[in-house]
This record gives C-alpha cells, structure tokens and sequence, in this order.
C-alpha cells in the first residue's frame, strides 16, 4: 500500500473512531439533558406558585456546587483520558493502570476535601439568602462521589471506549431525576411541605444518581477485566515511571482541566454575584423581580441551551485522546486533520440545533415553563440559544488545546475573555437587564474561542478552502432550518387557534415537534444531497443515502 493510501485509511479509521466516540457520548449527554429538562414539567406543576423560587434557589446552589465539583474533580478524569490515551499508544498498558490508581487516590483525597469546604463554608457563600445553605448541605454528598466516578470515565475514555461513560452517565441522570420527581410530589402534594425541603432534597439527588452511575461503571470494568489485563501482560513495559512522576503528569495535566472546565460556570458565578447589584442600582424592582429574571435567564434558559451544548462537550470529550495519540506520533497532518474534522462536527451539529431552538423558542418555553413570564422567557430562551453556539465552541476547542498540550495558552486565552466579560459586564446588565449578561457572556467567550482557533490555525492549520466551503453551506441550510422551524410555529398557532388555546402545554408540544421534524429534515436532506455532510461522516453518508432514497 502506497504512503498517500495508508494515510488516507489512517485518516479515515481515525474519523471512525471520532465519529463512534461521539455518537456513544453525544447519544449519553443528549438523553442525559433531555431527562434533565422534561423532569421541569411536572416539577414546575407541583411546586404550583413557588416555582420560579424554587428554581432561582435551584441555580444559586447548583452554580456555587458546579464550581467546587469541578474543583474536587481536579481535571483529573480528562488528564487521565489524555495520559492513558498517551501511554497506551506507546504500548505501555501498565502505566496507565498505575496512573488510574494513583488517580483514584487523588479524586477521593480531593473529593473529601471539597465536600467539607462546601458543607461547612455554605453560611459564607449564601450571598446573603440563608435559604441556600441546606440546598448545599445536600449537594456536599454528591462531591464525595462523583470525582471517583469521573475518573473511571476518564479511564474507559483513555481507552476510547465511550459506552460505559455514555450509559453511566444517563443511568445517574435517571436515577438523579426519578428521586428529585418521587420527592418534589411528596413533599409538595402529599405532605404539603416546605419548598425549601422539596428544593434541597431535589439537589441531593445529585448523589442518588452519582451512586447508580458509579455501579454501572463497576459493572463494565468488571466485564472487561480481563481485556485490561491482557494488554497490560502484552504491554513493551520498558518505560519505568516513578510514584511520585505520575502524581505529577496528573496535577500539571489536571490544573488547567479545573480552570477551562470551569469556564461556563466561572461565567454564571459572575452573572450570579453581580445581576443583583446592577439590576438594583438600574431599576426598582422588589427582590422577588429579580429573583424570577435571575431564574428566566440563568436556570430555566440556561437548562434547554445545555442540550444542544452537550453536543459539543461530547465532541470535547472525544477529541483529547486522539489529539494525544497523533502529539505523541509527531503527526502534524493527523493533527491538521482531526482539528479540522472536529471543527466541521462543530458546525454541521451545533449551528442548527442552536438556531432550531431559536426558532421554536415560544412553544418550547411554555412546554417546559409554562404561560407565566412566555413572552420575556421566550425571548430570552431565543436569544440564549444563539449563544450558545459560542459557549459550545468554547467547550470543543477548550479541550483540542489541551489534548495538544496548549494547557498555558488555553487558560492564558480563557483569563482574557473572563476579563472582557467582566469588562462589559456592568455596562451590558445596566442598559440590557437579562439580556445583557448574556451578552457579556457571549462576548467573553467568543474572544477566547477567537482567540485559541487563531492560535491553532497559526500552529498546525486548518484545511480552509474545506471549513469555508461547508461553513457556507451548513450556515445557509441552518437559516432554513431557522425559516422553515418559525413558518410552522405561526402556521400551526394559527390554525391551533380555530380549535384550542395555541399557548397550551399539548397545542405547545405539537407545534414544537412538527418544527423540529420538518426543520430537522430538511436540514438532513440537503446536507446529505448536496454533499456536505460527505466531509462531516465520511463514507457513511452513502449509506444514509441509499436508506432515505435521496440521489
């Protein structure tokens, strides 16, 4: 086989690898978000009038626990991936094994520590609303658990084997929302209870689910042992590699994990301790005003933009172990390949599901949040959904720099957007409300993802001509998807109208899912027809070609 063929099938088997990994993870983290935001709808009804409350409490809890869980974790499950990644394609097993151990030592350690700082320190983070203090109470449990689960995820992952964490990861989700549903209808329709009760123990659900995904996890290594086992007796096992060496590779690979891991929720926190203060000096709304923009905005928005922005850490979480293997080759052409083919994912996925959502903002809202607020909750979802696309960018190219060895310059790039959008923060919050946090937020994150493609396209180069014919293409089948997705939201409110209330939550679910089935379908056909989606799936595009008889 000549040297142009062998890396064409390199190139090919690596875009295989890419494209599974990402259908187990996009597939885990999709059914993951969704179970997360359809378990609003009946939690919305029996929380009746203090729902928005209780959601606001929500977010202030689960903003401040995002932060200490991604402290307690450490990076440490993505360095694992990124160093198992790096040592298995040198044929040395074992040292991947130690690293998990020594790995595990340092999750728990961490986790422990993590879990006390936030359940003691809770009466010095409340922000002045002692009603936050049990909501972190509860979630102190789950960073017990959840930095060991994390790590076994970034073991299989090293591996690139994505279906343990993708299952793992719904069965927690599952088990997360099935004990916050069975509590909230407890403690609010049965026992008529507190909704501070209902709130806290919906967030030590965190720890239920934590436990599940931990066993489901165990039950995959136990099934697969004895592979493990055997790579490591067939490993080179000539590299010999100190206790204390590996407790190093895993804190300087570990420590830049925590910051750009961090970066959406070091962006809530912002919005979290600064919209109160600005807003107050900008308006005179009662503290209960605010509260409820602070949940439009920051929870209720934030929960359905996860969706689409899971698409991207998926394709995040795929991509730093090849990256790993190609640095370690010294393959400068893989390495311009597969940013490129990360970069095309990108955009073929996450361009039309953001401006999907944009479109269907209205019914979509008040499937989930019902009529109250629909008008501004619409908007806001609408406008959140746009920037998204540069929160996801941020989160794939994020961990491209980091599975590339660019720790420094990653972080060095994300401090530079925190600064811009604490730059524009005041000015965009006092004249734009809830609107401008997120639009410092967009601008922020789009100066560092700017910021760290520059660099990239400087170091190692994209294939242009192909990211600029397709980003024309996908861009120009997205406004479609965008136009046809609106056209059937007037069309069916309309002719809804003559029969039932449109804005009720069955006339809401309809329009959205018709918008979605035609705005999705058009979107496939043309992308299939025309080719584009060819560059993003490969050779298997011909065979969704032939099943859905398109020429």
């Amino acid at each position: 086989m000549s040297e142009e063929k062998q890396q064409t099938s390199s190139s090919e088997a690596t875009r295989d690898k890419m494209l599974s990994g990402s259908a187990w993870m996009t597939a885990g983290s999709m059914f993951s978000r969704l179970l997360g935001a359809i378990y609003i709808i009946p939690w919305r009804i029996w929380f009746g009038s203090y729902f928005l409350l209780g959601n606001a409490l929500y977010g202030f809890g689960y903003n401040i626990y995002s932060f200490f869980l991604i402290a307690a974790i450490a990076g440490i499950p993505s360095a694992i991936a990124k160093q198992v990644a790096h040592y298995n394609a040198l044929n040395e097993y074992g040292v991947g094994v130690r690293l998990y151990k020594r790995g595990l030592v340092l999750s728990v350690s961490t986790g422990i520590i993590c879990a006390l700082v936030l359940y003691f320190g809770a009466p010095l983070m409340d922000g002045g609303n002692p009603n936050v203090i049990p909501v972190l109470h509860s979630l102190a449990w789950a960073i017990l658990v959840i930095p060991t689960m994390s790590l076994t995820r970034g073991y299989f992952q090293g591996y690139q084997q994505m279906a343990p964490s993708a299952i793992s990861q719904f069965v927690e989700q599952l088990a997360r929302v099935l004990y916050m549903l069975l509590t909230a209808y407890l403690i609010m329709q049965v026992w008529h209870g507190s909704w501070i009760t209902a709130v806290a123990q919906s967030t030590f659900a965190a720890f239920v689910g934590a436990v599940c995904g931990l066993l489901t996890l165990g039950y995959y290594y136990w099934k697969r042992r004895r592979t493990f086992r055997s790579l490591v007796a067939n490993s080179n096992n000539e590299i010999k590699v100190q206790t204390s060496q590996l407790y190093h590779e895993i804190i300087a690979q570990a420590v830049p994990f925590i910051i750009l891991g961090a970066g959406i929720t070091i962006f809530q926190l912002i919005d979290q301790y600064t919209f109160f203060d600005i807003m107050r000096m900008a308006t005179n709304y009662s503290n209960d005003a605010l509260n409820d923009l602070y949940a439009l905005f920051a929870v209720n928005a934030n929960k359905l933009v996860m969706i689409p922005i899971s698409l991207a850490s998926a394709l995040a979480i795929t991509s730093v172990p090849l990256l790993s293997v190609a640095i370690t080759k010294g393959d400068t052409k893989a390495i311009k390949g597969q940013t490129t083919n990360v970069f095309l994912l990108f955009l073929y996925v996450m361009t039309p599901a953001a401006l999907g959502m944009a479109a269907i903002a209205g019914p979509l809202n008040r499937v989930f949040y019902g009529q109250a607020h629909q008008a501004l909750g619409a908007n806001i979802l609408s406008f959140s959904a746009i920037i998204s696309i540069p929160l996801g960018l941020f989160t794939v190219f994020a961990a491209v720099m980091q599975g590339l060895n660019q720790n420094k310059r990653a972080v060095k790039y994300f401090l530079i957007g925190t600064v811009v959008k604490l730059a524009v923060q005041w000015p965009c919050v006092y004249f734009l409300g809830t609107f401008g946090a997120l639009l410092a937020t967009g601008i922020g994150i789009l100066v560092a993802s700017g910021l760290i493609i520059n660099n990239l396209n400087k170091q190692y180069g994209f294939d242009n001509k192909l990211l600029g014919n397709d980003f024309a293409k996908i861009s120009g089948y997205s406004l479609l998807v965008y136009g046809s997705a609106l056209a059937v939201v007037y069309l069916l409110n309309f002719l809804l109208g003559f029969f039932i209330d449109p804005n009720g939550g069955m006339a809401s679910l309809l329009v959205s899912l018709v918008a979605v089935l035609v705005g999705g379908g058009l979107y496939v056909y043309f992308t299939l027809k025309y080719r584009v989606a060819d560059d993003v799936l490969g050779p298997r595009s011909e065979g969704l070609r032939a099943r859905l008889h398109i020429k």
